[in-house]
Protein backbone atom coordinates (compact mmCIF):
# COMPACT_ATOMS: atom_id res chain seq x y z
CA UNK A 1 0.00 0.00 0.00
CA UNK A 2 1.76 3.51 -0.91
CA UNK A 3 1.26 6.58 1.09
CA UNK A 4 0.43 9.81 -0.94
CA UNK A 5 4.00 12.49 -0.79
CA UNK A 6 1.34 14.93 -0.08
CA UNK A 7 0.28 12.68 3.11
CA UNK A 8 3.99 12.46 4.32
CA UNK A 9 4.15 13.53 7.75
CA UNK A 10 7.67 15.28 6.67
CA UNK A 11 6.03 17.36 3.96
CA UNK A 12 3.21 18.07 6.52
CA UNK A 13 5.12 19.50 8.47
CA UNK A 14 6.96 21.73 6.29
CA UNK A 15 3.70 23.27 5.34
CA UNK A 16 2.88 24.13 8.69
CA UNK A 17 6.52 25.78 9.23
CA UNK A 18 6.14 27.33 5.98
CA UNK A 19 2.56 28.93 6.81
CA UNK A 20 3.84 29.83 10.32
CA UNK A 21 6.88 31.66 8.67
CA UNK A 22 4.80 33.14 6.30
CA UNK A 23 2.38 34.74 9.15
CA UNK A 24 5.37 35.80 11.50
CA UNK A 25 6.68 37.94 8.03
CA UNK A 26 3.19 39.37 7.10
CA UNK A 27 2.84 39.97 10.87
CA UNK A 28 6.25 41.96 11.03
CA UNK A 29 5.96 43.75 7.87
CA UNK A 30 2.96 45.30 9.08
CA UNK A 31 4.21 45.84 12.33
CA UNK A 32 6.84 47.96 10.19
CA UNK A 33 4.31 49.57 8.30
CA UNK A 34 2.70 50.85 11.51
CA UNK A 35 5.66 52.21 13.20
CA UNK A 36 7.10 53.53 10.18
CA UNK A 37 3.75 55.52 9.73
CA UNK A 38 3.36 56.44 13.60
CA UNK A 39 6.64 58.03 13.21
CA UNK A 40 6.51 59.57 9.65
CA UNK A 41 6.79 63.22 11.18
CA UNK A 42 10.19 62.30 12.99
CA UNK A 43 13.03 63.15 10.68
CA UNK A 44 15.95 61.51 9.92
CA UNK A 45 18.66 60.49 7.46
CA UNK A 46 17.94 58.16 4.40
CA UNK A 47 18.83 54.48 4.85
CA UNK A 48 21.91 53.61 3.15
CA UNK A 49 21.03 50.26 3.16
CA UNK A 50 17.99 47.67 3.63
CA UNK A 51 20.06 45.53 4.86
CA UNK A 52 21.93 46.87 7.67
CA UNK A 53 20.72 50.30 7.57
CA UNK A 54 22.67 52.64 9.46
CA UNK A 55 24.70 49.86 11.07
CA UNK A 56 27.59 49.71 8.80
CA UNK A 57 28.39 53.60 9.18
CA UNK A 58 27.90 53.84 12.70
CA UNK A 59 30.07 50.71 13.38
CA UNK A 60 33.16 52.28 11.49
CA UNK A 61 32.51 55.73 11.85
CA UNK A 62 34.25 58.02 14.63
CA UNK A 63 32.39 57.35 17.82
CA UNK A 64 29.28 59.69 17.99
CA UNK A 65 29.90 61.27 14.96
CA UNK A 66 26.88 60.53 13.14
CA UNK A 67 24.91 62.03 16.12
CA UNK A 68 26.42 64.85 15.75
CA UNK A 69 25.83 65.34 12.36
CA UNK A 70 22.39 63.90 12.86
CA UNK A 71 21.07 65.99 15.35
CA UNK A 72 22.46 69.61 14.25
CA UNK A 73 20.61 68.60 11.08
CA UNK A 74 17.76 67.24 11.97
CA UNK A 75 16.81 68.29 15.66
CA UNK A 76 16.62 66.86 18.85
CA UNK A 77 14.39 63.76 18.17
CA UNK A 78 16.11 61.59 15.13
CA UNK A 79 14.59 58.32 13.25
CA UNK A 80 16.72 55.81 11.95
CA UNK A 81 17.05 52.56 10.17
CA UNK A 82 18.60 49.70 12.12
CA UNK A 83 19.49 46.17 10.48
CA UNK A 84 16.54 44.59 8.59
CA UNK A 85 14.61 48.10 8.60
CA UNK A 86 13.86 48.54 12.60
CA UNK A 87 13.14 51.84 13.91
CA UNK A 88 15.60 53.63 16.29
CA UNK A 89 14.95 56.57 18.06
CA UNK A 90 18.15 59.28 19.19
CA UNK A 91 16.75 61.64 21.44
CA UNK A 92 18.33 64.60 23.33
CA UNK A 93 15.08 66.31 23.64
CA UNK A 94 15.37 67.64 27.97
CA UNK A 95 11.71 66.99 28.54
CA UNK A 96 11.99 63.82 26.77
CA UNK A 97 15.07 63.19 28.45
CA UNK A 98 13.54 63.85 31.99
CA UNK A 99 10.34 61.82 31.36
CA UNK A 100 12.28 58.63 29.74
CA UNK A 101 14.84 58.22 32.57
CA UNK A 102 13.52 59.67 35.30
CA UNK A 103 9.68 60.05 35.78
CA UNK A 104 9.03 56.69 33.98
CA UNK A 105 11.91 54.72 33.76
CA UNK A 106 10.40 51.34 33.98
CA UNK A 107 8.35 51.88 31.18
CA UNK A 108 11.58 52.21 29.14
CA UNK A 109 13.50 48.81 29.85
CA UNK A 110 16.87 48.28 28.31
CA UNK A 111 16.24 46.54 24.79
CA UNK A 112 16.19 42.73 24.88
CA UNK A 113 19.76 42.31 23.23
CA UNK A 114 20.97 44.73 25.92
CA UNK A 115 19.42 42.54 28.25
CA UNK A 116 20.94 39.20 26.68
CA UNK A 117 24.76 41.10 26.54
CA UNK A 118 24.54 41.70 30.09
CA UNK A 119 23.23 38.33 31.36
CA UNK A 120 25.56 36.35 28.93
CA UNK A 121 28.29 38.33 30.01
CA UNK A 122 27.63 38.57 33.98
CA UNK A 123 24.47 37.06 34.60
CA UNK A 124 21.05 38.65 36.06
CA UNK A 125 22.88 40.94 38.39
CA UNK A 126 21.47 45.02 38.53
CA UNK A 127 22.78 45.77 34.99
CA UNK A 128 20.18 42.50 33.50
CA UNK A 129 17.23 42.91 36.23
CA UNK A 130 13.84 44.99 34.91
CA UNK A 131 10.96 45.64 36.60
CA UNK A 132 10.79 48.61 39.51
CA UNK A 133 10.52 45.97 42.76
CA UNK A 134 13.17 43.82 41.35
CA UNK A 135 15.51 46.42 40.64
CA UNK A 136 14.79 48.18 43.78
CA UNK A 137 15.54 44.87 45.46
CA UNK A 138 18.65 44.47 43.92
CA UNK A 139 19.62 48.45 44.53
CA UNK A 140 18.86 48.36 47.76
CA UNK A 141 21.81 45.30 48.63
CA UNK A 142 23.97 47.43 47.27
CA UNK A 143 23.39 50.91 47.60
CA UNK A 144 24.44 50.75 51.29
CA UNK A 145 28.26 50.01 50.23
CA UNK A 146 28.80 52.63 47.61
CA UNK A 147 27.43 56.04 49.29
CA UNK A 148 29.70 58.58 50.44
CA UNK A 149 30.26 56.89 53.85
CA UNK A 150 31.41 53.75 52.44
CA UNK A 151 33.50 55.04 49.84
CA UNK A 152 34.74 57.23 52.85
CA UNK A 153 36.44 54.22 54.54
CA UNK A 154 37.27 52.68 50.79
CA UNK A 155 39.67 55.27 50.27
CA UNK A 156 43.33 54.01 51.79
CA UNK A 157 42.53 50.83 49.31
CA UNK A 158 42.59 53.17 46.63
CA UNK A 159 45.94 54.71 47.36
CA UNK A 160 46.68 51.05 48.06
CA UNK A 161 46.34 50.25 44.74
CA UNK A 162 47.78 53.26 43.17
CA UNK A 163 51.48 52.95 44.95
CA UNK A 164 51.55 49.43 44.13
CA UNK A 165 51.46 50.27 39.76
CA UNK A 166 53.37 52.99 40.28
CA UNK A 167 55.68 51.13 41.97
CA UNK A 168 56.10 48.87 39.07
CA UNK A 169 56.37 51.76 36.79
CA UNK A 170 59.33 52.83 38.74
CA UNK A 171 60.57 49.47 38.32
CA UNK A 172 60.30 49.26 34.31
CA UNK A 173 62.24 52.82 34.25
CA UNK A 174 64.93 51.52 36.98
CA UNK A 175 65.25 48.75 34.20
CA UNK A 176 65.36 50.83 31.01
CA UNK A 177 68.65 51.76 29.55
CA UNK A 178 67.35 55.77 29.34
CA UNK A 179 65.38 58.24 32.04
CA UNK A 180 62.11 57.47 30.34
CA UNK A 181 59.98 54.27 28.72
CA UNK A 182 57.01 54.07 26.95
CA UNK A 183 54.19 51.91 29.17
CA UNK A 184 51.13 50.54 27.70
CA UNK A 185 48.37 53.30 29.56
CA UNK A 186 45.27 50.91 28.56
CA UNK A 187 46.67 47.39 29.90
CA UNK A 188 47.59 49.17 32.94
CA UNK A 189 44.35 51.39 33.67
CA UNK A 190 42.49 47.77 33.28
CA UNK A 191 44.53 45.99 35.80
CA UNK A 192 44.36 49.04 38.10
CA UNK A 193 40.56 48.99 38.19
CA UNK A 194 40.24 45.60 38.64
CA UNK A 195 42.82 45.34 41.65
CA UNK A 196 40.80 48.07 43.39
CA UNK A 197 37.15 46.87 42.46
CA UNK A 198 38.46 43.59 44.33
CA UNK A 199 40.18 44.87 46.71
CA UNK A 200 37.63 47.61 48.25
CA UNK A 201 34.41 46.01 47.12
CA UNK A 202 35.01 42.48 47.97
CA UNK A 203 38.38 42.08 50.27
CA UNK A 204 39.94 40.17 47.24
CA UNK A 205 43.11 40.72 46.17
CA UNK A 206 43.42 39.69 42.39
CA UNK A 207 46.83 40.35 42.52
CA UNK A 208 47.30 41.79 38.71
CA UNK A 209 49.17 44.79 39.45
CA UNK A 210 52.79 42.33 39.82
CA UNK A 211 53.44 43.03 36.01
CA UNK A 212 52.98 39.31 35.35
CA UNK A 213 50.39 37.75 33.00
CA UNK A 214 46.92 38.11 34.12
CA UNK A 215 44.54 35.86 32.84
CA UNK A 216 41.37 37.12 34.10
CA UNK A 217 42.58 40.82 33.40
CA UNK A 218 43.29 39.34 29.90
CA UNK A 219 40.05 38.07 29.63
CA UNK A 220 38.22 40.98 30.15
CA UNK A 221 40.50 43.09 27.91
CA UNK A 222 39.39 40.83 25.23
CA UNK A 223 36.09 40.68 25.46
CA UNK A 224 35.59 44.08 24.47
CA UNK A 225 38.84 44.80 22.88
CA UNK A 226 36.99 44.24 19.29
CA UNK A 227 39.45 45.31 16.81
CA UNK A 228 37.10 46.42 14.32
CA UNK A 229 36.54 42.62 13.34
CA UNK A 230 33.89 41.87 10.65
CA UNK A 231 32.13 39.20 13.30
CA UNK A 232 31.99 41.97 15.98
CA UNK A 233 29.88 44.06 13.29
CA UNK A 234 27.78 41.50 12.59
CA UNK A 235 26.97 40.69 16.33
CA UNK A 236 26.61 44.53 16.84
CA UNK A 237 24.85 45.56 14.11
CA UNK A 238 22.10 41.96 14.94
CA UNK A 239 21.32 41.66 18.39
CA UNK A 240 19.19 44.11 18.60
CA UNK A 241 16.75 42.22 16.78
CA UNK A 242 18.38 38.09 17.19
CA UNK A 243 19.95 38.51 20.45
CA UNK A 244 20.75 34.64 20.13
CA UNK A 245 23.57 35.50 17.93
CA UNK A 246 25.64 36.60 20.97
CA UNK A 247 25.93 32.87 21.49
CA UNK A 248 27.38 31.91 18.50
CA UNK A 249 30.97 31.66 17.01
CA UNK A 250 34.00 32.80 18.48
CA UNK A 251 33.04 35.55 20.29
CA UNK A 252 29.82 33.92 21.79
CA UNK A 253 32.69 31.21 23.40
CA UNK A 254 34.55 34.17 24.06
CA UNK A 255 31.71 35.60 26.39
CA UNK A 256 30.71 32.25 27.56
CA UNK A 257 34.43 31.91 28.99
CA UNK A 258 35.06 35.05 30.58
CA UNK A 259 31.86 34.41 32.67
CA UNK A 260 32.84 31.21 33.77
CA UNK A 261 36.30 32.82 35.10
CA UNK A 262 34.61 35.35 36.31
CA UNK A 263 31.85 33.29 38.01
CA UNK A 264 34.48 30.39 39.66
CA UNK A 265 36.24 33.55 41.30
CA UNK A 266 33.34 35.17 41.94
CA UNK A 267 32.08 31.88 43.53
CA UNK A 268 34.84 30.85 45.73
CA UNK A 269 34.65 34.33 46.73
CA UNK A 270 31.55 34.15 48.50
CA UNK A 271 31.83 30.81 49.96
CA UNK A 272 34.66 31.86 51.76
CA UNK A 273 33.20 35.35 52.97
CA UNK A 274 30.48 33.12 54.54
CA UNK A 275 33.15 31.54 56.16
CA UNK A 276 35.33 34.13 57.62
CA UNK A 277 33.13 36.60 57.53
CA UNK A 278 33.78 40.21 56.43
CA UNK A 279 33.45 43.42 58.85
CA UNK A 280 34.78 46.10 56.32
CA UNK A 281 31.41 48.17 54.83
CA UNK A 282 31.62 47.41 51.44
CA UNK A 283 29.98 44.98 49.15
CA UNK A 284 30.54 41.99 50.09
CA UNK A 285 29.78 42.62 53.77
CA UNK A 286 26.39 44.14 52.36
CA UNK A 287 25.46 40.74 50.39
CA UNK A 288 25.90 39.15 53.36
CA UNK A 289 23.68 41.00 55.34
CA UNK A 290 21.23 40.12 52.35
CA UNK A 291 22.69 36.96 51.58
CA UNK A 292 19.65 35.18 53.22
CA UNK A 293 17.15 36.74 50.62
CA UNK A 294 19.49 35.72 47.34
CA UNK A 295 20.63 32.08 45.72
CA UNK A 296 24.02 31.69 45.76
CA UNK A 297 23.35 32.26 41.82
CA UNK A 298 22.41 35.57 42.27
CA UNK A 299 24.78 36.45 44.25
CA UNK A 300 27.44 35.95 41.82
CA UNK A 301 25.48 37.50 39.40
CA UNK A 302 25.80 40.47 41.21
CA UNK A 303 29.50 39.77 41.84
CA UNK A 304 30.37 39.74 38.05
CA UNK A 305 28.48 42.71 37.50
CA UNK A 306 29.94 44.92 39.86
CA UNK A 307 32.99 43.47 39.00
CA UNK A 308 32.44 44.29 34.93
CA UNK A 309 31.24 47.34 35.45
CA UNK A 310 34.09 48.52 37.90
CA UNK A 311 36.72 47.25 35.44
CA UNK A 312 35.59 48.69 32.09
CA UNK A 313 34.27 51.99 32.54
CA UNK A 314 37.05 53.26 35.31
CA UNK A 315 39.76 51.85 32.96
CA UNK A 316 38.64 53.58 30.06
CA UNK A 317 38.59 56.80 31.66
CA UNK A 318 41.61 56.29 33.24
CA UNK A 319 43.45 56.17 30.07
CA UNK A 320 41.41 59.01 28.64
CA UNK A 321 42.65 61.23 31.67
CA UNK A 322 46.59 60.55 31.26
CA UNK A 323 46.28 61.08 27.68
CA UNK A 324 44.83 64.72 27.68
CA UNK A 325 47.57 65.34 30.71
CA UNK A 326 50.25 64.03 28.11
CA UNK A 327 49.16 66.48 24.99
CA UNK A 328 48.99 69.13 27.76
CA UNK A 329 52.01 70.26 29.27
CA UNK A 330 51.23 73.40 30.82
CA UNK A 331 47.80 71.11 31.97
CA UNK A 332 49.65 68.59 33.87
CA UNK A 333 52.15 70.85 35.24
CA UNK A 334 49.16 72.80 36.98
CA UNK A 335 47.70 69.94 38.28
CA UNK A 336 51.07 68.47 39.35
CA UNK A 337 51.09 71.58 41.80
CA UNK A 338 47.97 71.57 42.88
CA UNK A 339 47.94 67.54 43.96
CA UNK A 340 51.76 68.05 45.44
CA UNK A 341 51.14 71.14 47.47
CA UNK A 342 50.28 68.58 50.61
CA UNK A 343 53.01 64.96 51.02
CA UNK A 344 49.90 63.58 52.13
CA UNK A 345 47.30 61.53 50.89
CA UNK A 346 44.05 63.60 50.54
CA UNK A 347 41.34 61.94 52.77
CA UNK A 348 37.71 61.05 51.03
CA UNK A 349 36.85 64.73 51.94
CA UNK A 350 39.56 66.41 50.50
CA UNK A 351 39.91 64.59 47.13
CA UNK A 352 35.94 65.65 46.99
CA UNK A 353 36.44 69.32 48.16
CA UNK A 354 40.00 70.51 48.23
CA UNK A 355 41.26 70.41 44.55
CA UNK A 356 39.29 72.40 42.57
CA UNK A 357 41.71 71.39 39.21
CA UNK A 358 41.71 67.88 39.78
CA UNK A 359 37.91 68.02 40.01
CA UNK A 360 37.57 69.82 36.73
CA UNK A 361 40.36 67.70 34.37
CA UNK A 362 38.00 64.37 36.00
CA UNK A 363 34.73 65.97 35.38
CA UNK A 364 36.21 67.43 31.53
CA UNK A 365 37.32 64.13 30.84
CA UNK A 366 33.76 62.71 31.58
CA UNK A 367 32.28 65.28 29.54
CA UNK A 368 34.56 64.79 26.27
CA UNK A 369 35.16 60.89 26.76
CA UNK A 370 32.15 59.56 28.40
CA UNK A 371 32.75 56.02 28.62
CA UNK A 372 29.51 54.37 27.39
CA UNK A 373 28.14 56.40 24.14
CA UNK A 374 24.53 55.37 24.23
CA UNK A 375 21.85 54.81 26.48
CA UNK A 376 19.44 52.60 25.23
CA UNK A 377 15.77 51.78 26.18
CA UNK A 378 12.73 50.12 24.15
CA UNK A 379 9.04 51.43 24.64
CA UNK A 380 7.17 48.62 26.36
CA UNK A 381 3.95 50.00 25.18
CA UNK A 382 2.96 52.16 23.19
CA UNK A 383 3.51 55.53 24.74
CA UNK A 384 3.44 59.40 24.30
CA UNK A 385 6.18 61.32 25.85
CA UNK A 386 6.65 65.13 26.29
CA UNK A 387 9.36 67.42 24.63
CA UNK A 388 10.51 70.52 25.18
CA UNK A 389 10.09 71.90 21.57
CA UNK A 390 8.03 70.41 19.31
CA UNK A 391 9.22 68.29 16.10
CA UNK A 392 10.47 70.43 13.17
CA UNK A 393 7.21 70.94 10.40
CA UNK A 394 4.92 70.25 13.47
CA UNK A 395 3.20 71.96 16.70
CA UNK A 396 3.33 69.01 18.98
CA UNK A 397 4.97 68.90 22.44
CA UNK A 398 4.72 65.47 22.43
CA UNK A 399 5.62 62.31 20.54
CA UNK A 400 3.76 58.80 20.30
CA UNK A 401 6.44 56.23 20.36
CA UNK A 402 5.21 52.68 18.98
CA UNK A 403 5.67 49.46 21.66
CA UNK A 404 9.29 48.03 20.70
CA UNK A 405 10.62 51.11 18.83
CA UNK A 406 14.34 51.17 20.29
CA UNK A 407 15.12 54.68 21.78
CA UNK A 408 18.65 55.49 22.73
CA UNK A 409 20.20 58.84 24.33
CA UNK A 410 23.88 59.97 23.01
CA UNK A 411 25.57 61.04 25.90
CA UNK A 412 28.23 62.90 23.69
CA UNK A 413 25.72 65.25 22.27
CA UNK A 414 23.99 66.02 25.54
CA UNK A 415 27.73 66.91 26.72
CA UNK A 416 28.57 69.11 24.20
CA UNK A 417 25.39 70.89 24.18
CA UNK A 418 26.61 74.87 23.37
CA UNK A 419 23.41 75.76 25.11
CA UNK A 420 25.20 74.58 28.06
CA UNK A 421 28.58 74.90 27.43
CA UNK A 422 28.87 77.71 24.91
CA UNK A 423 31.14 77.86 21.44
CA UNK A 424 33.47 76.18 23.07
CA UNK A 425 31.72 72.84 23.70
CA UNK A 426 33.50 70.64 21.80
CA UNK A 427 36.70 71.87 23.15
CA UNK A 428 38.72 70.02 25.94
CA UNK A 429 38.71 72.41 28.60
CA UNK A 430 38.39 71.80 32.31
CA UNK A 431 38.99 75.52 33.70
CA UNK A 432 35.34 75.61 32.35
CA UNK A 433 34.51 74.01 35.60
CA UNK A 434 36.00 76.49 37.97
CA UNK A 435 34.66 79.61 35.99
CA UNK A 436 31.29 77.62 36.26
CA UNK A 437 32.13 76.98 40.05
CA UNK A 438 32.95 81.04 40.67
CA UNK A 439 29.71 82.31 39.08
CA UNK A 440 27.25 80.13 40.57
CA UNK A 441 26.43 78.71 37.00
CA UNK A 442 25.42 75.01 37.65
CA UNK A 443 22.83 73.37 34.89
CA UNK A 444 20.67 70.58 35.71
CA UNK A 445 22.51 68.03 33.64
CA UNK A 446 25.92 68.29 33.46
CA UNK A 447 27.99 65.08 33.57
CA UNK A 448 25.11 62.59 31.73
CA UNK A 449 28.14 60.20 31.68
CA UNK A 450 26.40 58.25 34.73
CA UNK A 451 22.98 58.85 33.21
CA UNK A 452 20.22 59.92 35.51
CA UNK A 453 17.01 58.86 37.50
CA UNK A 454 16.28 55.78 39.61
CA UNK A 455 18.61 53.47 37.52
CA UNK A 456 21.50 56.03 37.67
CA UNK A 457 25.41 54.10 38.24
CA UNK A 458 25.63 53.66 42.14
CA UNK A 459 29.16 53.36 41.57
CA UNK A 460 29.85 57.13 40.49
CA UNK A 461 31.12 58.28 44.15
CA UNK A 462 33.45 54.95 44.12
CA UNK A 463 34.88 55.71 40.79
CA UNK A 464 35.54 59.18 40.66
CA UNK A 465 37.12 58.79 44.22
CA UNK A 466 39.38 56.02 43.16
CA UNK A 467 40.49 57.92 39.48
CA UNK A 468 41.48 60.79 41.66
CA UNK A 469 43.44 59.31 43.82
CA UNK A 470 45.33 57.46 40.88
CA UNK A 471 46.39 60.40 39.05
CA UNK A 472 47.68 62.03 41.84
CA UNK A 473 49.48 59.48 42.84
CA UNK A 474 51.07 58.91 39.17
CA UNK A 475 51.52 62.61 38.82
CA UNK A 476 53.21 62.86 42.19
CA UNK A 477 56.03 60.70 40.74
CA UNK A 478 56.09 60.43 37.06
CA UNK A 479 55.52 63.11 33.99
CA UNK A 480 53.58 61.89 30.70
CA UNK A 481 54.34 62.31 26.84
CA UNK A 482 52.43 60.96 23.87
CA UNK A 483 54.40 60.76 21.14
CA UNK A 484 51.20 59.06 18.84
CA UNK A 485 48.47 60.37 17.37
CA UNK A 486 45.58 58.78 19.00
CA UNK A 487 42.12 58.32 17.98
CA UNK A 488 38.78 56.79 19.74
CA UNK A 489 37.11 53.42 18.74
CA UNK A 490 33.93 52.06 20.53
CA UNK A 491 34.24 48.40 21.85
CA UNK A 492 32.06 48.13 24.88
CA UNK A 493 33.37 51.42 25.92
CA UNK A 494 34.98 54.49 24.10
CA UNK A 495 38.77 53.49 23.77
CA UNK A 496 41.71 55.14 22.81
CA UNK A 497 44.00 53.28 20.28
CA UNK A 498 47.08 54.75 18.02
CA UNK A 499 45.10 56.03 14.68
CA UNK A 500 44.66 53.61 12.34
CA UNK A 501 45.49 50.08 14.71
CA UNK A 502 42.92 47.63 15.61
CA UNK A 503 43.15 46.93 19.25
CA UNK A 504 43.11 49.53 22.23
CA UNK A 505 46.36 51.71 22.93
CA UNK A 506 47.71 54.36 24.88
CA UNK A 507 51.76 54.15 24.72
CA UNK A 508 52.75 56.90 26.46
CA UNK A 509 56.57 57.87 27.30
CA UNK A 510 57.07 57.92 31.22
CA UNK A 511 59.41 59.76 33.45
CA UNK A 512 60.33 59.97 36.73
CA UNK A 513 59.84 62.79 38.50
CA UNK A 514 63.10 64.60 40.23
CA UNK A 515 62.32 65.17 44.20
Amino acid sequence: MSTSVSSSPIIQAAYVCAIFVFIRLVRAAAYWLAVRNTLKNVPGPRSPSWLWGQEWLLYYSPPGSLYVDWHKKFGKVVKFAGAFGHQVLSITDPRAVTYILSESIYLFPKPDGVREWFKATTGEGILWVEGKEAHEKQRRSLAPALNAQSVRDMTPIFYETSTKMANQWSKLLEHSSSEEVEIEITNWAGRYALETVGRAAFSHDFNCLNGEPHALAESLHGLTNNENKLSSFYMRALFWIFPSVLSIGAKGEMIRKSKAELGAISRKMWQDAKIVGDERKNIMSAMLKFGDSMTEEEVVSQMRTIISAGYEPVSGTVAWVLYELAINKDLQQALREEVSASGEDPSFDALSNNFALLDAVVKETLRMHPPILENHHVAEETITIPLSEPIPGTLDRELVIPKGTILEIPVNIIQTDPEVWGPDADSFRPQRWIERKERGIKHSREIFAFSEGPRSCTGRVFAICEIKALIITLLRRFSFTCTHEIEAFQSFVIRPRIKGQGASSLPLVVRKIET
